[in-house]
């Protein structure tokens, strides 16, 4: 990739998916593992987000008292569309967001897991929450790379292999998207949309074109 994930522009990027009537999200992601119920080469749909980042812009709200409803931060429809294109992926799991570049230390590896959390990543906020401010469904999936600092015992995770096992992996994840886009409910209706409805929000949400 391009562009470290502290760089990243999330909100303009929602943004430019929501002008282009964007609805549902699919966010194929590279993250490492924090437990054994995940290994290298597995497909995961995490239910849950914990967001570990601190220097990104994580909302749309400017002015005024929007407070968004984000309890469950994934959309349950999108992601049992995911799980139910591939037998073989796993559903559930806590994702940890942390700012990045750098990867974690085995004591910030060792603190995630022993929270309960299963994933590791550094893209997957702000952009759950933002998506859901422009009222549009969305699902993390993530393909694990590899084991994080904390759980393996070898030198410590390494750019190089995280890279190339994602490669390896390109045509299964393009396979699973295609087939997943062809069993996508209708998005109307969905509480992902529908929590705003009535309100007054300080911000534009774009006209689905």
């Amino acid at each position: 990739h391009e562009h470290p994930p502290h760089g990243i522009n999330y909100r303009a990027n929602l943004w430019a998916l929501r002008s282009l009537g964007v609805g549902q999200v699919l966010a194929p992601c590279a993250v490492g593992g924090l437990c054994a119920e995940v290994a290298p080469g597995d497909v995961v749909v995490p239910d849950q987000l914990v967001d570990r980042t601190h220097r990104r812009i994580s909302s749309y709200v400017e002015t005024g008292a929007v407070h968004l409803p984000f309890a469950d931060p994934y959309c349950p429809r999108v992601s049992l569309a995911v799980a139910g294109a591939d037998p073989e992926v796993k559903v559930g799991g806590t994702m940890v967001v942390i700012e990045g570049p750098r990867f974690s230390t085995r004591a910030e590896s060792r603190h995630y897991g022993a929270q309960g959390w299963s994933l590791i990543n550094m893209t997957g906020a702000p952009e759950a929450a933002l998506a859901r401010e422009l009222r549009m469904c969305y699902s993390a999936i993530a393909l694990v790379t590899d084991m994080d600092a904390g759980v393996e015992s070898g030198s410590g995770v390494g750019q190089e292999e995280v890279f190339a096992l994602f490669r390896q992996n390109l045509e299964r994840l393009t396979g699973l998207l295609t087939t997943t886009i062809g069993t996508l409910p209708d998005p109307a209706g969905c509480t992902c949309s529908s929590w705003a409805d009535g309100l007054e929000l300080s911000y534009d949400v774009p006209d689905r074109a």
